[in-house]
């Protein structure tokens, strides 16, 4: 199969590159030309313009089956968030419900450019059908908590998904370890999971400093910064690790994660939504550490437009350096496409548009007033674009977006899915 999007502007978002006009040429499920004019002939051809062809945005923090929760809890401190709304309604669902809760993650994503992401929830199973199905790329992690002996039930569950989904959906599933965070896991347990993942060669997803509150319970509990809990139990020693918020980081603990491989997924909207605080991901930058985006799961962020997470990111450290130049419009591009690529571990296959690349792309229609005129392509996408002005999604050369309009999801009956499992989870509490 062979797709040619013609007369496009691409934005590879390689360091050195400026958006151009030209053509894609995808073969199969890999970009097979890249050129000003593609010569060959192809079975399907888009005609692109009036558009921007860049790479899909990868959202590396996600909670997908929580979309039934959104909405439900805003506008609460973080533990009454969680303890009387969150907590008793995730206990409510069903594993059925999980299947459709992260099928409406997945809708919303698609339909706001989102081509990959990274999730950790439980019934992990149901989440990877849902991905085989819709065509979506993932790396899946079952989180791991052990707050009472379960006698390796959770463990077990991680090991099923990881044996059963590791490389499958044509290799758009991979998997990681996922120990929640340092709160919920004790040193015992967390050195096995670290042991494992070693062993396995797999890497590691885990929460980090998300809140004030974690910082002082870890503090009173091991006289240690959550980071210093994890560093000196070995986690960034071998493997590769994706750590999710990292909020209250202290300057040592920034040395901490120098040279580690993976790095921090930057959630802000969520962030700030929950009054958590603001990331140093300058800082983090600065010292060569890599830094993604993520949502967090639609229970707190309220939105999975990976578009508002961009221009969250980068105004947020604009404003709190008090200086405009800080994440300037490509770099604040690049920290939701291949940095947050490099988070998942994919970045050899995504993140950029390049020939060889896996064909994960997609197309914005820049026809519209709030996105003239076309001075600087790069800052449009940064500052104007939002997720309703994608038009076309491609994954692993697989259109799942064309002209709006879903094509491996039933968006009728998704909603009314939807709409019947999200009151029935929240009656009552």
């Amino acid at each position: 199969m062979k797709l040619l999007i013609k007369d496009v502007t691409i934005v590879t978002m390689l360091d050195n590159d400026q958006p151009f006009r030209g053509d894609i040429l995808i073969e199969d499920d890999k970009i097979k030309e890249i050129s000003s004019q593609v010569q060959e002939q192809a079975d399907k051809v888009i005609q692109g313009n009036g558009k921007v062809a860049m790479p899909g945005l990868i959202n590396a923090h996600q909670h997908t089956p929580m979309s039934l929760l959104k909405g439900f809890s805003d506008d609460l401190k973080l533990m009454d968030w969680l303890d009387k709304k969150m907590l008793p309604a995730e206990n409510n669902m069903t594993p059925e419900d999980i299947y459709w809760g992260c099928k409406l993650s997945m809708a919303e994503m698609i339909k706001s450019g989102t081509t990959a992401f990274a999730d950790m929830y439980v019934h992990m199973n149901e989440i990877a059908q849902a991905i085989d199905e819709v065509g979506m790329r993932a790396s899946l992690t079952r989180g791991l908590v052990f707050f009472e002996d379960d006698k390796g039930r959770r463990l077990r569950e991680a090991m099923e998904l990881i044996e059963q989904w590791h490389g499958a959906a044509e290799g758009r599933i991979t998997t990681m370890f996922g120990p929640h965070a340092p709160y919920t896991c004790p040193p015992e347990p967390l050195k096995e999971v670290i042991r494992l993942a070693e062993e396995k060669n797999l890497p590691i997803h885990i929460h980090l400093a998300e809140t004030k509150e974690e910082i002082v319970k870890i503090r009173d509990k091991y006289n240690q910064t959550p980071t210093e809990y994890l560093y000196n139990l070995g986690l960034f020693e071998k493997s590769h690790v994706l750590l999710a918020h990292a909020v209250h980081l202290t300057r040592k603990d920034i040395s901490y994660l120098v040279g580690m491989r993976g790095g921090v997924a930057h959630n802000p909207v969520s962030n700030l939504k929950l009054g958590c605080g603001i990331a140093p991901i300058v800082e983090m930058l600065n010292r060569g550490i890599h830094v993604g985006l993520g949502t967090d799961g639609a229970g707190s962020a309220t939105t999975l437009d990976m578009f508002e997470e961009i221009k969250t990111a980068t105004w947020l450290q604009k404003l709190d350096y008090g200086d405009p130049t800080q994440i300037p419009a490509k770099k604040a591009i690049q920290l939701a496409t291949i940095n947050s690529a490099a988070l998942l571990n994919i970045d050899k296959e995504v993140g950029t548009l390049e020939i060889g690349k896996k064909a994960d792309l997609i197309l914005i229609d820049i026809n519209k007033p709030h996105l003239m005129p076309h001075h600087n392509i790069e800052s449009l996408i940064a500052y104007s674009v939002n997720g309703g002005d994608v038009d076309t999604t491609i994954v692993n050369g697989k259109v799942l977006m064309e002209n709006r309009q879903l094509l491996t999801i039933n968006e009728e009956e998704l909603l009314q899915e939807a709409a019947v499992r999200a009151k029935r989870i929240v009656e009552g509490i």
